[in-house]
């Protein structure tokens, strides 16, 4: 039940991470995102690498805002909850990710994508 779940939210978080790529279009967060300042996690947010700067918080805060809101349009929509839509957009936005950039891995440390698949929850399908 579980996995059927998650493979209806993949197909629904597909449209999500494209609202949400709209928002992340902007040169600061495509220059924080190859500095390796920021990276994707898990729960489907934007997350600071590190200590950032006031301004790099307040950018990634305004990125999971727009992120939030989409999901929560999403989830009322599909009948799942924000956060099980945060989640498979989360295992998504990890797979997306391109050799170079930081994600969370599940244990919890920031990684490097390398060319291989990144580590991602075992709840991704």
């Amino acid at each position: 039940m579980m996995k059927t779940m998650l493979t209806a939210l993949a197909a629904l978080s597909i449209a999500t991470v494209s609202t949400a790529a709209l928002a992340q279009r902007d040169p600061a967060y495509a220059a924080a995102r190859s500095a390796g300042e920021v990276g994707e996690q898990p729960d489907g947010y934007l997350g600071v690498v590190g200590g950032g700067t006031p301004a790099l918080k307040a950018l990634v805060s305004n990125i999971n805002i727009q992120r939030k809101s989409a999901y929560t349009q999403k989830a009322s929509s599909s009948g799942a909850t924000v956060e099980q839509m945060a989640f498979t957009s989360g295992c998504n936005l990890i797979a997306q990710t391109d050799p170079g950039e930081k994600y969370k891995a599940p244990d919890g440390t920031w990684k490097t994508r390398t060319a291989a698949a990144p580590e991602r929850d075992s709840r991704c399908i």
